[in-house]
């Protein structure tokens, strides 16, 4: 079951300059970075209200968010969705017609467990599930 909207991910090409950006000019309070191996990313994370922003920055030539930013520049990449248990969600997604691309969930940020759906499976969006991490 979605819970509620965990983050909104935005893929940027220099992290420092994109926080003082967020901290200075939009005010927000600035939650620390995290460098996510597995997805090739270093992260930054701003609170807002319940909801956070995340703003990713490619690690390595072979980062996916280096392809987004090569393809598209910089801007809004997902939202994420807080779910109970990514398990059942990512089998009530497929029952439902959704294409995953993660059949199986990976680790993200925090520690937590994250599958993504196709964008042409939800409206053009790419969507990440995250199930919170201990």
């Amino acid at each position: 079951m979605i819970k509620k909207i965990d983050h909104i991910a935005i893929a940027v090409d220099n992290l420092e300059e994109e926080i003082r950006r967020y901290t200075d000019v939009l005010g927000l309070e600035f939650l620390g970075t995290e460098v996510v191996k597995e997805q090739k990313v270093r992260t930054a994370f701003f609170k807002v209200g319940d909801v956070h922003i995340e703003l990713l920055e490619p690690l390595s030539e072979d980062s996916p968010i280096l392809k987004f930013l090569e393809k598209r520049g910089k801007g809004i990449h997902h939202i994420s969705y807080e779910v109970d248990n990514i398990e059942h969600q990512i089998k009530e997604l497929e029952n439902n017609g959704v294409r995953m691309l993660d059949k199986e969930p990976r680790i993200g940020a925090h520690n937590a467990k994250i599958a993504f759906a196709h964008p042409k499976s939800l409206s053009g969006v790419l969507c990440e599930f995250v199930e919170k991490g201990e």
